[in-house]
């Protein structure tokens, strides 16, 4: 999510960025284009991240969650669409899992915005744009509030390491000082714009021990831990707003890379935290990941924002469309220009409806023609940052989610990752983040269409846009697979994309929990890349149904056995799954018995099962529920299961392992024998364990 604000044009939400203060040019376009002559578009990254201001405070009156239908059929109606609205009151549809508490933000943080997630032991830290809060979620039932933080920053996205947290900051107002009266000037030394870390020894009373400034702050952050080497960790640095004077940090240039090799733009940062002296952590590296390539492919207008476009220009706006996007010039350049046309007829004193006329009919040639000189002056560049980078250290690679790209990184030399491919899509508009499946064979990007701030899930948005996109991995490549996107229409009011979710560690599967912001969440699985389907649901009607307000899950993980949420708006929200057509309770357990001592966001660990009785049952499930073995020899497994189980020592041993020679035996002749391998596997180690 990117940090602007936003006006209603009286049809729909357009995002202004003014021009005022930048002297280089706007992400996108080349440095020869004129930056007044583009002065206010509506940029896929765009979003409603500014604090959600509310009059609530004290402890939240939520209502209790419908009960959880055990069925592997979706209820139908689809209970998510109608939802009445609210904030602490707001109706709620849940499906196969079950809600164990909610929890409003502390005092100095309701209103303002809740970001990202990290876990370290029993705890769960929440960035928010005024700083952050640490949960102990040990009972998940009644979370308790450890320490809140004051320490204003955009996004406040966080991600720990041993004693260590580290906090993003990308905006103009956040202090070094952590001081919340924001910053004055164009130029400061008092400005933070990039990584905080702290000590959190004392979980109750963190200490700032330092902190890295970078060219274009950090909008996300991604903890590297390299295997060999013990003395340090690595952050990649995603950093995606302008370019800072060098005035305020020596050494940033926003000039192109051919005009200047030291660059800002088309880069990422690499910063080297020593363990022992956190505090001298520096940038080691900017791998320039983004060279040669190209501009990506973009989708248009949807029919139904052709027709606001066009109700808006009737209703008198001054507003146009611009490689694919609706833009909207500010009300400082509608006055200069309209002076200019009145200049230009010899025309003194105030302007006349026929100035205003003639600029507004302009427009579309105005527009037409920056589009030829963008085209005549050659191909234009790709992204110059990432917005996510997940990095999954046990296969050695990462994916970046690159605005415009989805790449592949090499990331075995931790300080020189190298990109191995990328894939662009003309429906995808901001690729946002990057989630590998367990085995690395897979990948799914997410597609944050309309910057997080917009309503994205209307019946009316293409099923293409605004959701998730996975792909097999196959010598390097890219080979894509199929489309996923919440399948329940949202409303005008709701703000809704795919955002942030991890993996669930069910065994042998690929499930997956998502964020989509006032979408709810979804969990839905993707084994069968060609064929995602959602199997479990939670969602609220909207923050306020009388006009747009931001809301809704920011991100949602898996951690030891909990779904956690960030509520953008709300708090804190805790789940559990809940036994279903789709998952069985074996499964579930199998999936708790996965155990982390900490968990960030753009981090991924590859989940190692430990032996268990759950697991092997969970295979049992999994081999019945696609009748790959016959029901009675399903029920013959289960049986010397439970036998095994209820006998001990060598007995147990000698049980198990007789079993698995049988079920090893019959691989050939099942209709999956991999999984019967697998299974037999899982009863082998059983019976090595003493």
């Amino acid at each position: 999510m990117v940090t602007t604000s936003f006006r209603l044009s009286g049809i729909q939400p357009v995002c202004r960025i003014s021009t005022r203060g930048l002297t280089r040019r706007a992400p996108g376009l080349r440095a020869r284009v004129p930056l007044a002559l583009i002065p206010a578009l509506l940029v896929a990254a765009c979003s409603s991240a500014a604090t959600t201001r509310t009059a609530t405070t004290g402890a939240a009156n939520f209502p209790a969650a419908a009960s959880p239908q055990l069925s592997r059929e979706a209820p139908r109606p689809d209970p998510r669409i109608g939802l009445s609205p609210g904030l602490l009151d707001a109706g709620e549809a849940i499906w196969n899992m079950r809600r164990l508490s909610s929890t409003p933000p502390a005092s100095n943080f309701v209103g303002s915005t809740n970001s990202d997630l990290a876990f370290l032991g029993n705890y769960a830290i929440q960035g928010n744009y005024n700083g952050y809060m640490i949960w102990d979620i040990s009972t998940p039932v009644s979370p308790s509030l450890v320490s809140a933080y004051l320490c204003p920053a955009s996004q406040s996205d966080v991600s720990v390491y041993g004693n260590l947290l580290f906090v993003s900051g990308e905006g103009l107002s956040a202090r070094l000082d952590c001081g919340t009266q924001g910053v004055n000037g164009s130029v400061s030394g008092e400005r933070l714009r990039g990584v905080r870390i702290f000590d959190i020894s004392d979980i109750r009373n963190p200490r700032n021990v330092g902190n890295v400034q970078t060219c274009r702050g950090s909008h996300t952050h991604s903890v590297l831990v390299p295997p060999g080497d013990p003395e340090n960790i690595y952050l990649y640095i995603s950093g995606s707003s302008g370019v800072r004077p060098e005035e305020e940090l020596q050494g940033c240039s926003a000039l192109s890379p051919s005009l200047d090799p030291n660059s800002a733009l088309f880069r990422i940062e690499v910063i080297q935290v020593p363990l022992s002296n956190p505090g001298a952590a520096r940038i080691v590296s900017s791998p320039r990941i983004f060279d040669n390539l190209a501009a990506p492919p973009q989708h248009g207008l949807t029919p139904v924002e052709r027709e606001q476009l066009n109700m808006a220009l009737a209703a008198g706006a001054f507003v146009g469309e611009f490689q694919g996007q609706i833009v909207q010039f500010t009300d400082q350049y509608v006055k200069v220009a309209i002076d200019s046309v009145v200049a230009a007829r010899g025309g003194r004193g105030a302007p006349l409806a026929q100035d205003s006329a003639a600029f507004r009919n302009s427009i579309p040639a105005f527009l037409a023609a920056q589009t030829a000189l963008l085209n005549a002056e050659g191909p234009q560049a790709g992204p110059s940052q990432c917005h996510d980078i997940t990095l999954y250290p046990e296969i050695g690679m990462a994916g970046g989610a690159c605005a415009g790209y989805g790449m592949l990184l090499d990331i075995r030399d931790p300080i020189n990752p190298r990109r191995l491919t990328e894939v662009a899509d003309s429906n995808f508009s901001y690729w946002h983040s990057a989630t590998f499946s367990n085995d690395g064979r897979k990948v799914l990007f997410t597609d944050e269409w309309g910057g997080g701030g917009a309503p994205k899930c209307r019946e009316t948005d293409p099923r293409e846009w605004g959701g998730n996109a996975i792909f097999t991995i196959n010598n390097n490549q890219l080979e894509f697979q199929s489309y996923y996107k919440l399948p329940a229409p949202q409303t005008e009011a709701e703000n809704c994309v795919a955002h942030n979710g991890s993996l669930i560690p069910i065994p042998g599967r690929d499930v997956m929990v998502q964020a989509w912001y006032q979408g709810g969440i979804s969990i839905f699985e993707w084994t069968d890349p060609k064929n995602p389907v959602e199997i479990a649901y939670h969602d609220r009607g909207p923050v306020d149904a009388a006009g747009r307000r931001m809301g809704g899950p920011w991100s949602v993980y898996w951690y030891n056995g909990l779904i956690v949420s960030s509520e953008i708006a709300r708090g804190l929200d805790i789940f559990e799954l809940t036994p279903s057509g789709w998952l069985s309770r074996n499964e579930i357990d199998a999936a708790k018995s996965v155990h982390w001592d900490y968990l960030n966001p753009q981090g991924q660990s590859m989940f190692v099962f430990p032996p268990t009785f759950a697991l092997s049952r969970a295979y049992v499930d999994q081999l019945e529920r696609s009748g790959s073995l016959s029901a009675s020899r399903i029920a013959s497994v289960r049986q010397e299961l439970a036998n095994a189980e209820s006998a001990s020592g060598s007995t147990r041993s000698s049980l198990l392992t007789r079993l698995a020679g049988q079920v090893d035996g019959e691989a050939g002749s099942s209709g999956d024998a991999t999984k019967v391998h697998t299974l037999a596997a899982s009863i082998r180690d059983l019976a090595a364990v003493r």
